[in-house]
């Protein structure tokens, strides 16, 4: 085939992708096509030309297929963390795919390039070789995560049980990729936690995942928290990353009585606005706050953002991920597909989930980031922040005792702060 054709056709091609992407009927295209100068069709014509100079004038013969592969996963990514190009091969992978019972332990979004860590599961490999949120994974065996999408990333991530995996970690403060290995487990679920504070008086509370079993467990402990002479709740979002919006909007509305908990809308997807039903609510009155970090993403920071909206909760600690959207996969005529965010969830006040995230009403850093828990060789000077004092838990005597804190060697600074908070607040 003369190379001038190919190069039509893929022209052709991505016109007719970005098609599909913007919903265009024939005439629309038709319109652009013979005289819009500006827009996206523009920028076709000038993605043609390009293609031509990679073909003709490249030091060497490209690969075509690579080239254009790669600019339609760029094309997808440059929207948000959740879009993603699955090539023929990938999407055959994903559709076939099923939750392997080994993992590492690791869940990822993209920011920028590279597969970014969201938060790390308690007592995994990845937890015990001290990964943790914002550690970048530069690479999965050989292959750049810059190469590979989310939905990819996340089948590399999984395997068989005692199966290895080596990876790059790029973490923050450190300019060189470190190399691991992490064996993948079978990992045991996490029960919520439940920890007492001053004299029972505070309840503390951490769903490992927003889900239907964890949420459950959730609204038993609000129930039984009179009994227990609790009057305050400090509710745990940190590095609570996985689960159901729905589950995360029927937690919201435990504590939260009247008004709206969160929308979700999108170009083709009609507003739909979640109201709190009162039938629904177990505390609304109970003093409450919140701890949420980086590794808050998804269903928490809905709860996250409910509490903060309504004023029901200050919210202690670090801007969350931002991660919360309404996915839909397209498939393309050659076998590949495209996940698309079609609609992203906003929080009562209007702000958008999705890369923005929550920003807490009272910020503290993490004791990581100030390097507590193990900073960079280098940088010896590096800041570190001590408390005045440290919280102490009283356990149910009736339940086995539940650590608080990932680090339970280091200070955490952001739940003594949730309970001072508390401390002062009259009940």
């Amino acid at each position: 085939m003369p190379k001038s054709l190919k190069i039509s056709l893929l022209a052709v091609s991505a016109i007719l992708l970005l098609t599909i992407f913007l919903g265009a009927n024939l005439r629309g295209v038709q319109a652009a096509v013979a005289g819009d100068d500006d827009g996206a069709y523009r920028q076709m014509r000038i993605y043609g030309e390009v293609l031509r100079h990679i073909q003709t004038d490249y030091v060497e013969d490209p690969s075509m297929k690579t080239v254009t592969n790669g600019a339609l996963r760029g094309l997808l990514e440059t929207l948000d963390s959740n879009s993603s190009y699955l090539t023929p091969e990938e999407y055959k992978a994903f559709k076939s795919h099923t939750a392997a019972k080994g993992s590492v332990g690791i869940n990822v979004a993209k920011r920028g390039y590279y597969a970014t860590i969201i938060s790390v599961v308690p007592g995994s490999s990845a937890d015990k070789a001290g990964l943790s949120d914002g550690d970048v994974i530069e690479s999965l065996g050989s292959t750049s995560t810059r190469e590979l999408s989310v939905a990819s990333i996340n089948i590399l991530l999984d395997g068989a049980p005692n199966s290895s995996l080596p990876l790059a970690i790029i973490r923050p403060r450190k300019s060189k990729p470190e190399k691991l290995e992490l064996t993948r487990t079978v990992l045991a679920p996490v029960p919520t936690a439940e920890v007492f504070y001053e004299s029972n008086t505070i309840i503390y509370l951490k769903p490992s995942v927003i889900d239907k079993e964890h949420v459950q467990q959730v609204e038993t402990r609000l129930k039984n928290m009179k009994q227990m002479g609790s009057k305050k709740i400090l509710l745990d979002l940190r590095d609570v990353s996985t689960g159901d919006e729905t589950d995360g909007l029927r937690l919201a509305n435990f504590f939260i009585k009247t008004g709206t908990l969160a929308t979700l809308e999108g170009q083709k997807v009609v507003k739909q606005t979640f109201s709190a039903d009162s039938g629904k609510v177990i505390n609304a009155s109970a003093p409450m706050v919140a701890l949420v970090n980086h590794g808050t993403a998804g269903p928490a920071e809905l709860i996250a953002g409910a509490l903060l909206d309504s004023k029901r909760a200050d919210l202690v600690g670090e801007k969350t991920f931002g991660e919360g959207s309404e996915l839909k996969t397209f498939e393309m005529p050659d076998g590949s597909a495209i996940i698309l965010s079609v609609a992203k969830y906003r929080t009562p006040s209007g702000k958008k989930l999705q890369d923005e995230g929550i920003t807490p009403s009272v910020a503290v850093a993490s004791d990581a980031e100030f390097g507590v828990a193990g900073g960079d060789d280098d940088d010896e000077d590096a800041p570190v922040t001590t408390p005045a004092t440290t919280a102490t838990p009283t356990v149910n005597s009736s339940k086995p005792a539940v650590p608080v804190a990932k680090a339970s060697a280091s200070i955490d600074d952001q739940l003594n702060r949730a309970l001072d908070l508390l401390k002062n607040k009259t009940a």
